[in-house]
């Protein structure tokens, strides 16, 4: 019998209903959160550019005709991906977020709408912007104090990135030294390619030494820059764009071409492609020139990205979770290839999530040999009736594993039957099963299955969460074999686990030492990594930062869920589901974690042995810092997304409604029953124009 999600996923979004589009966005969801810690934390991922693109586009496109269905762990309020090990960390003064993505001229216009519309701008007006070639490569950032080279650092997750001083310092592209007037401190960004010429070279030397041969220049591009010795980044064929700035103690650019020009005169190299566009019909003859020409450049590049040129324009516009409001990227069409699907395994995810994975006749696409890919799940196999031995055509974008776009369906060897997911899991042999409304299959066998004990664990001391050195996924798969690590809390017997290791082939003094003191430095940790390392289903890195604002402290936050646990009617649950972007979805997964024993007992054994510490307000200094506040009615002066950045930039935490815990209401023309609650409730009611007084 089919279930309610059969086709859900095929299903345009103006043909969903409110309840298909809240199941939508749960899947979307985890599986963008799946992807993203496969490219970013494991650079093993499953699916295409173009796949993951698709699945993030599908999320907007609900999310906007869904603006209350948004949730708080929505990949749309996402940054990338945790540092890698190895390096010390880099905190960015300012983040070093990604981009949206254009894939058609349409999204293009609705980009240069959503713009016009935040800022207010009369019909028609024209906004200017920058159109620059998308180098695929490495994101950095170089840090300049009185024009001397002095920190460079990755992207990481935007927050947080890897220390590459040395190595950067070894590229003929960066300077050490800037001439002319430059700020006291100036942060550069850009991103660290290798020409295709170059790559080429690089993989007969490689091959020739009997040493690593890369798939592609940005992955060569990315392990030669992170090279613990300099002298091998060194000797590796490495050039780099500049093309934005970070932190700088003074601004003397009014424009993106005015700072690219200051670049230029400061020694940095820039793309010299980049070209001003002031009409749709100038950015759409550039976009289409480039993709013609992409083929004869020296470096990859996988679209063209647009940045409003007016500076002040770009603050105003400011940012959301994972991209500014002010940028955007027009991605190229993805490539093909056709391959024989050998066979269908399944994994099992941390959660019990079993995704069928293709196995392919290894193949080139675009330069990349390939050999894997997800199929998602028994939905997206039935849909495309894809079996084993099946000729396939897939599809790629970038560097990362293809999608199974359709079956050759003449190419059928004879007697290829249907493929039936699996009815047990196959690490432990319990049932799996399909609910109602869910495309997932999981397993029921919680801590008892391997995959998902062992898979917890390593979410446990992920980067994100407690990053604990020298508990990597191969020692945490050990240990939980030994019997050793069956609980989150028996990590934190530091001494204990020591004692067993004495002797251990492998574990020398000096590394068991490292162990017991890395654990023992991760005893303290802050409120919102350690709701995040809990590893409760839709609550992300954006959502576990949202409740630890919006709680304060970890007493706070259990009291609350236990008491909403406990009472869906009550205040608790009220206040709860009345965060901006949490829904009775997210809240749903929140309180049935603290419903149950076992979590409560793990949670109970953390704490015997933790500090948790409260979570700071953004902004200390703000007269709003840590008040709830609600926007109602047309706000005149700026956009009521504009109005929510800015609240929630200075530490406020903005509410979808009005209750006895809303600090300040700011009410435009035509405020409605939110004022009037307000007004009964005695909650302080501000005009624009108070508000923008009261915040400076």
């Amino acid at each position: 019998m089919k279930s309610p999600s059969d086709d859900l996923r095929r299903k345009p979004v103006s043909d969903l209903r409110p309840e298909d589009a809240a199941v939508e966005l749960e899947r979307l969801a985890g599986e963008i959160s799946q992807h993203d810690r496969a490219y970013y934390q494991q650079d093993a991922p499953v699916i295409s550019d173009a796949d993951y693109d698709a699945l993030r586009q599908r999320n907007e496109e609900i999310e906007a005709r869904f603006p209350k269905l948004v949730r708080a762990d929505s990949p749309s309020k996402r940054l990338g991906a945790a540092p890698a090990a190895g390096f010390a960390k880099v905190v960015h003064a300012v983040p070093m977020l990604s981009l949206a993505n254009a894939f058609t001229e349409e999204d293009v216009a609705d980009f240069l709408d959503r713009v016009r519309r935040f800022l207010n701008l009369k019909d028609g007006e024209a906004v200017d912007v920058l159109a620059e070639p998308k180098i695929d490569g490495l994101s950095i950032t170089a840090r300049y104090e009185k024009g001397r080279f002095v920190l460079g650092a990755t992207r990481g997750d935007g927050r947080e990135g890897e220390n590459v001083t040395a190595n950067l310092a070894t590229l003929d592209d960066l300077p050490r030294q800037l001439s002319g007037p430059v700020p006291d401190v100036l942060e550069v960004r850009g991103e660290v390619y290798m020409a295709k010429s170059d790559f080429l070279a690089l993989n007969e030397r490689q091959a020739a030494a009997g040493g690593k041969v890369f798939a592609n220049p940005r992955n060569a591009a990315a392990g030669s820059l992170r090279q613990k010795d300099p002298a091998i980044t060194r000797a590796r064929p490495l050039r780099v764009f500049f093309y934005a700035w970070g932190e700088v103690s003074e601004r003397t650019w009014e424009t993106q071409s005015d700072f690219n020009k200051s670049l230029k005169a400061w020694g940095f190299q820039i793309n010299t492609l980049g070209t001003l566009c002031r009409s749709l019909p100038e950015i759409m003859d550039f976009y289409r020139g480039m993709e013609g020409r992409r083929a004869g450049l020296d470096y990859d590049i996988d679209g063209i990205v647009y940045k409003v040129n007016r500076i002040d324009w770009q603050e105003r516009l400011g940012q959301v979770s994972r991209a500014p409001r002010w940028a955007t990227a027009h991605k190229f069409a993805a490539q093909k290839a056709t391959t024989v699907l050998e066979r269908i395994t399944i994994q099992v995810g941390r959660t019990g999530t079993l995704t069928p994975v293709a196995n392919l006749t290894p193949v080139t696409v675009g330069g990349v040999m390939v050999a894997r890919a997800t199929l998602h799940n028994e939905d997206y196999i039935r849909d495309k009736d894809i079996r084993e031995g099946d000729t396939v055509v897939i599809q790629r974008a970038g560097d990362v594993i293809p999608q199974v776009l359709e079956v050759v369906a003449e190419k059928r060897p004879a007697g290829a039957q249907p493929f039936a997911m699996p009815e047990t899991c196959p690490e432990c042999g319990s049932l799996a099963i399909r609910e109602a409304g869910e495309a997932a299959r999981r397993c029921t066998g919680g801590l008892i299955c391997p995959a998902q004990a062992v898979e917890r664990l390593k979410h446990f001391v992920s980067r994100d969460a407690f990053d604990i050195e020298g508990l990597g996924a191969k020692n945490i798969e050990t240990f939980w074999a030994e019997g050793w690590l069956t609980s989150p809390a028996d990590i934190f017997d530091a001494d204990g686990l020591a004692a067993k290791l004495q002797g251990r082939e492998g574990w020398k003094e000096k590394s068991i030492d490292n162990l017991r003191n890395a654990i023992r430095a991760r005893t303290t940790i802050g409120l919102d990594r350690f709701i995040y390392a809990l590893g409760i289903r839709q609550v992300g890195q954006a959502t576990a930062r949202l409740l630890a604002r919006t709680y304060g402290s970890f007493q706070a936050f259990k009291a609350a869920m236990t008491e909403a646990a406990a009472d869906r009617e009550g205040e608790a649950y009220a206040r709860l589901i009345d965060i901006d972007q949490i829904g009775p979805a997210v809240a749903d997964d929140l309180l049935g974690f603290f419903a149950e024993e076992h979590n409560r007992k793990v949670v109970a054994d953390l704490e015997a042995r933790l500090t948790i510490q409260d979570m700071e307000a953004a902004d200390l200094e703000s007269p709003v810092a840590g008040k709830t506040v609600v926007f109602t009615g047309t706000l005149e002066t700026m956009g009521r997304s504009e109005a929510k950045a800015q609240a929630e930039r200075l530490g406020a935490k903005v509410a979808g409604s009005v209750s006895k815990n809303t600090d300040y209401l700011v009410a435009g023309p035509g405020a409605g029953s939110k004022l009037k609650k307000a007004e009964e409730l005695g909650v302080k009611v501000l005009t624009e124009e108070e508000w923008q007084a009261l915040v400076g």
